[in-house]
């Protein structure tokens, strides 16, 4: 019986595993830029001695999702939003360079722009920081340009360009901040082809509704593992009562 208890424990082990990065995504569905995670269920052959009868089941990391969000139309002028494939490069809480979809930028103390989340956004030189102005464009290549005070609506200033990137997904990996690393730890280069959209955010990849089902069902997989536990306990407390009558 402790065989048929192991089979179900592993199971529904994993069962809760898979519940906790599904609730997670569920979580992110509205958050800017949020790639969804994904597991994979595998089962692995415990070798020995004797019959091999012991399968344990484990969650292995598939990775995430690379597919775009939807596009949102805000008309505001900070917000932006990578066209294709790429990445915006932002600083992490330890200094080191990261990248990011979520384009909600504004303005941090200092004039220093920040996303959402704020996260420096990183320029050719280290985080863009912007003069005092009156009125501010980000171009399709990441340049930002400004008109500075006093200065005619025609005196366009190129201050900075917000660094894009675009590694290959092969090396790339997701922290659990939900922010984008390279395998290698190396940053990125710059890659001129990728472009932004102005006054548009990509929104998360998350679909709820699917989420909300795979909720469903990880539960009900859940039940079942807990009730062929309950089955091996039975099972074994009949086995104790023959033994006894014996």
């Amino acid at each position: 019986m402790d065989k048929m208890l192991y089979v179900a424990m592993t199971g529904a082990r994993n069962m809760m595993l898979a519940q906790t990065v599904n609730a997670n995504n569920l979580a992110n569905a509205s958050t800017i830029g949020f790639r969804a995670d994904m597991l994979a269920a595998e089962s692995h052959q415990i070798t020995g001695p004797g019959y091999p009868s012991r399968i344990n089941a484990t969650q292995e990391t598939a990775g995430w999702n690379f597919q775009p969000g939807p596009m949102q139309d805000t008309g505001r002028q900070l917000d932006v939003a990578v066209q294709g494939d790429g990445w915006i490069a932002v600083q992490g809480a330890d200094g080191e360079e990261v990248y990011t979809r979520a384009g909600d930028l504004q303005l941090g103390p200092g004039g220093v722009l920040i996303n959402g989340a704020g996260q420096f956004v990183l320029g050719e030189g280290g985080p863009v920081a912007i003069p005092p102005f009156q009125k501010l464009e980000i171009g399709g290549d990441g340049s930002v340009s400004i008109v500075p005070l006093g200065q005619t609506a025609n005196t366009l200033a190129t201050v900075d360009r917000i660094r894009l990137v675009n590694p290959g997904p092969e090396n790339l990996v997701k922290g659990i901040d939900g922010l984008i690393r390279t395998r290698d730890g190396i940053a990125a280069e710059p890659d001129a082809s990728v472009q932004l959209a102005s006054g548009v955010l990509e929104g998360s990849n998350v679909n709820a509704i699917e989420s909300l089902i795979s909720m469903l069902d990880l539960a009900r997989r859940y039940e079942m593992q807990v009730k062929l536990m309950e089955t091996a306990n039975n099972n074994a407390a009949a086995a104790a009562r023959l033994m006894q009558m014996s």
